[in-house]
């Protein structure tokens, strides 16, 4: 019994909990800056591919879905999302009410709608710290400097913390790789134990004795179908979010399989009788998300489950649908096509800066010596080495296949890169003055990257989009009944959400007459991205038109907003001075504002945009110097919104 409590100690393993302080304060951070709120607008997919669906669900309003949900081809699975954004969407609608009457605090504003749901995932984002935590602990790594450099990259604080498809996908593969670590720690220890036991029985010579190790071989505990049922919910779970997770999922459950083989107590009978086991607890999993869409779509209702009468038509499965979408060229034409080494040579280095840089120098290092034949030198096929090297270099090469590429895609890299090189921005006790110089250099560029990116993408991209949004929302609410008509050009589109728009959709029931009826819109968005100026004022002429023509005709009164980044201001005076009966006034401006479709040019000595800096104190114009148009560059970096009016003589 000593021994077989001995065999058990070894097995098992104990985590230690003291974290260091400046872990806590960078995760403290991280909920300060989701509550600032970050006014940054990384993407619309941020919004568009999951909040904005949720959000107009459950609180009955007008949003904009996607072509993604479209019930005609779904592309887009609504289980996760449901699950994840749900919770703090529900809050708002169930709190909302109290928090009026006790507090006279409205959730229903653009602040808590986009501050709510972005805490609770960044609660959900410490999945991932937990998880780099465990493998660390687990493996003997240094936890604290890990953690540190996870937790300080800009990665975390700004798209971990936001509703995008890609952070949920991280936070899949980060549980991944620790319940493959886990099974390959448990799988090495039990069958170290195995093969020491099995020689000493072999070797005794006693009866008792060999009893005695026969009964301790037999109260090893299983470890070839560790963690079957969870990895393979989290697999499908992963896929059914984002189909691109299969390249993630990929090298964690080759390693889950392999564990072992090769050693006197696994062989290939163990591996496929895994694979088979795999594949079958995937199924259930696979069945619920394929109901739960085919039902939301609309493909699949109650009475045709009550009456089995069911055929082909009635099921949904929204990852395929996104594999044939993306399979079609023309398809992936409008979103726009990027070179196979865009990953590599721009998203790597913009995402991970100073750890992508150790990546490719140890990855070239690892290349040269395969090619030399030196395959000693090389990590172990079957170490939690191998594991996290293949869990990095397989997505990115899989997705570097992909003809549309964008940084995000790649995010969830960032565990295995932390786990494989953070420890190589802190000196051990064995580094020489030059090795310890370099590391701090390392360490000092890679918090100044990330604060400075945290800033960039987290406070300035599309940054005045959001208080846009809230004036926006104050005004409609305070104009009730009037019309109100938004258009946008040259930038991200604004959250339709966030307005809280009454549904146009929704059949409301009059309790006096029983008749049923629909609200009519009042509030019109229209979000024009890079339209040209000339294309543009056809249909601001168009929308005007048609509300001058209602005001006239049924006294329906109008208000008229035009949005577009500051550094379009020329080319938008210059095409509204065609209309001589439009007159565009400046109504509010929003800094910062960086807009990738309209980035300003740096202004010359004679820029006429620049009229305010150029004018002497007797108002002849001079020419700027270099401060001057450095001030006129930097305040173009804004959102200006415009009245448009018709023009009074």
């Amino acid at each position: 019994m000593f021994l077989k409590a001995e065999l058990l100690k070894a097995i098992a393993f104990t985590t230690p909990v003291k974290l260091p302080i400046s872990y806590w304060f960078l995760v403290i951070l991280r909920f300060l800056l989701t509550l600032l709120p970050q006014r940054g607008y990384i993407h619309p997919d941020e919004f568009f591919q999951n909040v904005e669906v949720i959000a107009g669900d459950i609180l009955n309003v007008d949003v904009s879905r996607t072509w993604e949900f479209n019930p005609k081809f779904p592309v887009r699975n609504i289980l996760i999302p449901k699950m994840v954004l749900g919770p703090p969407i529900h809050f708002i609608r169930i709190a909302n009410p109290y928090t009026m009457y006790y507090f006279d605090i409205d959730l229903k504003t653009p602040y808590y709608l986009l501050v709510i749901p972005r805490l609770f995932i960044c609660l959900l984002s410490l999945i991932n710290d937990y998880c780099l935590y465990k493998i660390c602990v687990l493996y003997g790594q240094n936890y604290r400097s890990r953690l540190k450099i996870f937790a300080s990259s800009y990665v975390v604080f700004v798209f971990c913390c936001r509703s995008f498809s890609n952070s949920f996908e991280m936070i899949f593969f980060s549980l991944l790789l620790l319940l493959v670590a886990q099974s390959m720690a448990k799988t090495d220890r039990i069958i170290y134990h195995d093969e020491f036991l099995t020689e000493k029985y072999e070797k005794a010579t006693s009866p008792v004795e060999k009893v005695k190790l026969f009964k301790l071989k037999t109260h090893l505990p299983q470890h070839s179908l560790n963690h079957v049922i969870i990895l393979a919910t989290v697999v499908v779970a992963g896929i059914f979010s984002r189909p691109t997770f299969v390249g993630f999922a990929i090298p964690p459950i080759f390693f889950w399989l392999h564990r072992g083989l090769g050693s006197k107590v696994v062989g290939f009978k163990d591996f496929h009788y895994r694979i088979f086991v795999f594949i079958l607890c995937g199924i259930p999993t696979v069945i619920l998300f394929i109901l739960v869409d085919s039902a939301y779509y609309g493909y699949l209702t109650l009475g045709e489950l009550e009456s089995i009468r069911l055929s082909w038509d009635n099921w949904v499965v929204t990852p395929l649908n996104f594999l044939r979408y993306n399979m079609d060229t023309k398809n992936l034409k409008q979103h726009g096509l990027h070179p196979w080494w865009l990953h590599l040579v721009v998203n790597v280095p913009l995402l991970f800066n100073v750890l992508g840089i150790l990546a490719f120098s140890t990855l070239s290092n690892h290349t040269y010596r395969f090619i030399r034949g030196q395959y000693s030198k090389l990590p172990r096929i079957q170490s939690i080495t191998g594991l996290m090297l293949l869990s990095l270099v397989i997505p990115v090469g899989i997705l570097s296949l992909i003809p549309h590429q964008e940084a995000r895609f790649i995010i969830p890299v960032l565990v295995p890169l932390v786990y494989l090189f953070g420890s190589h921005l802190h000196p051990n006790e064995g580094d020489g003055p030059t090795s310890r110089k370099l590391k701090k250099t390392f360490r000092y560029s890679w918090y100044i990257f990330n604060i400075l990116l945290t800033i960039f993408f987290g406070f300035i991209h599309q940054g005045g989009i959001y208080p846009f949004s809230c004036s926006l929302h104050k005004d409609i609410k305070s104009v009730y009944g009037v019309h109100t008509h938004v258009i946008t050009t040259h930038i991200y589109s604004v959250p339709t959400y966030l307005l809280q728009l009454e549904s146009t959709t929704t059949v409301w029931r009059d309790q006096k007459t029983g008749h049923k009826y629909r609200l009519a819109p009042s509030t019109f968005m229209y979000m024009y991205g890079s339209r040209p100026t000339d294309e543009l004022f056809t249909k601001i002429d168009e929308v005007l038109s048609n509300a001058e023509m209602l005001l006239h005709k049924n006294k329906k009164k109008y208000r008229f907003l035009l949005a577009s980044p500051c550094s379009m201001e020329e080319r938008i005076r210059q095409a509204a001075s065609k209309y001589h009966y439009i007159d565009l006034v400046e109504d509010a401006s929003y800094y910062p504002h960086f807009s990738t479709e309209a980035v300003p040019n740096f202004p010359n000595v004679h820029d006429h945009s620049c009229t305010e800096f150029s004018l002497s104190k007797n108002e002849s114009y001079t020419e700027m110097g270099l401060l001057q148009r450095l001030t006129c560059f930097l305040n173009k970096f804004c959102l200006r919104v415009y009245k448009v009016k018709i023009a009074t003589k």
